[in-house]
């Protein structure tokens, strides 16, 4: 499934990838119609009418995952709002374990996320999870979505990978494919984003794993074998 002898990155998604995305779904779905109800005076179902058709309509795009443009187009404070119910924000299975083992078997990994740098900043604050990495890249730096396959072109910049030696895991299959268009030799899917949802079905593609303990075994067997990061 992932050919660890040929790799010295690993770009991570975070939100789905390594935390668990019950916590977005809630919040754009339960948690922000609530709110958008109580300041506008409107019947729960009714909010929720009215934002998920203005919030699938960026699908895709960095307004899509942009906290200020949410806050100024709803008259909300997003990062406010989402640390309400920041006790959700929380791991996948066996994440601490995996990212313990890409450290020790000398692999570079590095957080490629949506996400914007404020969710970011509270998610992080949560879990720590910037001390188990070797950095952490936002679109919102690059001014593209990761499914635009020119951020690749652009992540490149701000750190240095070869394609060819680089493994991408993501739960979102447009962003694996926008990955492997531009020419990232290895990409993973993860199915079972949201621990509250069923998985999804596999891409007929791109590999794909329920949860970290799946691939595992393999990388802690090439971990002996490195000593350091290559890149």
């Amino acid at each position: 499934m992932v050919d660890w002898s040929t790799l010295d990155t690993v770009f991570l998604d975070m939100d789905g990838t390594l935390l668990d995305l019950h916590f977005d779904n809630h919040f754009w779905l339960e948690h922000l119609p609530k709110r958008y109800a109580e300041h506008h005076d409107l019947h729960p179902q009714q909010a929720k009418d009215t934002l998920i058709p203005m919030i699938m309509a960026e699908r895709g795009s960095l307004n899509w995952y942009c906290t200020d443009y949410w806050s100024d187009r709803l008259s909300l404070d997003i990062t406010r709002l989402k640390a309400e119910v920041g006790d959700r924000i929380g791991y996948r299975p066996h994440v601490p374990e995996f990212l313990q083992s890409l450290r020790k078997g000398g692999l570079k990994s590095v957080i490629v996320t949506n996400c914007h740098p404020d969710p970011l900043a509270l998610k992080l604050q949560r879990t720590g999870l910037d001390r188990h990495v070797d950095d952490i890249v936002s679109s919102h730096d690059l001014d593209k979505p990761k499914e635009d396959r020119e951020f690749w072109q652009a992540l490149a910049t701000r750190t240095r990978y070869r394609h060819d030696r680089t493994l991408m895991v993501d739960d979102s299959f447009p962003v694996l494919e926008s990955a492997r268009d531009a020419g990232i030799r290895q990409c993973l899917a993860v199915l079972a984003p949201d621990s509250r949802q069923p998985a999804r079905e596999p891409h007929a593609e791109i590999p794909g794993i329920h949860h970290f303990d799946e691939i595992l075994p393999a990388l802690r067997c090439l971990a002996p074998a490195k000593g350091s990061t290559r890149v």
